[in-house]
């Protein structure tokens, strides 16, 4: 009767719209707060370089430690396009080889050097950061995904580091109930399911 039901194993959560989805970042605050003043990310943004984005407002948490880690101190909240994460995720390679989805690690390489984007599968996270026993998707963009993530698909972006400090502080003084609802509500996304995440669905640990 104790028995937990857990989400799907690789299922993509996230909060969203009928038109956005939202994805969570980090940056040092010469980077972080322009963007979340300007709805958009500043020339000092590298567009040549990948970029993480994640779904997942706790996994963020842990990537970022509550927004306390050097260089992560600002932690946005970016609504991108549902078209734009989708072309990202019909674009997208494993970010690792897999039995019975790739001929082989050669053939996975080469894929994943022409591919602007990749697909991670990594642990979800609870209110303490501890890992679950299902799978939160991490979305790298880089060369063309990254330009058009940047400068054609970011529809607002918001500085939420206070959220996630009082987030943290609840969590710090056991006020559990109040911590969980101070979450963003995301639930799971209905999009077509394109290969690389179908294919994701059939990785192992």
């Amino acid at each position: 009767m104790n028995d937990q039901v857990h989400p799907p194993r690789h299922e993509i959560r996230a909060q969203y719209t009928d038109s956005t989805v939202t994805v969570y970042q980090a940056y040092r605050p010469a980077i972080g707060l322009p963007a979340a003043r300007d709805g958009r990310f500043p020339p000092a943004w590298k567009r040549d370089r990948m970029t993480w984005i994640k779904p997942s407002f706790l996994w963020m948490m842990y990537r970022c430690g509550w927004g306390t880690k050097e260089g992560q101190e600002t932690v946005l909240a970016v609504e991108i396009t549902r078209e734009g994460f989708a072309w990202a995720l019909e674009n997208a390679e494993l970010s690792h080889c897999v039995r019975d989805v790739h001929e082989d690690q050669s053939a996975w390489k080469r894929a994943l050097r022409s591919a602007p984007a990749r697909v991670q599968w990594d642990p979800e996270r609870d209110l303490h950061l501890n890992p679950l026993p299902y799978r939160s998707l991490q979305l790298g963009l880089s060369g063309e995904a990254a330009r058009r993530y940047a400068d054609e698909w970011t529809v607002s972006v918001r500085d939420v580091t206070p959220l996630a400090r009082e987030v943290h502080a609840a969590v710090r003084a056991g006020e559990r109930e109040r911590a969980a609802a101070l979450l963003p509500v995301e639930t799971p996304l209905d999009l077509r399911a394109p290969r690389p995440v179908a294919s994701a669905s059939r990785t192992r640990p």
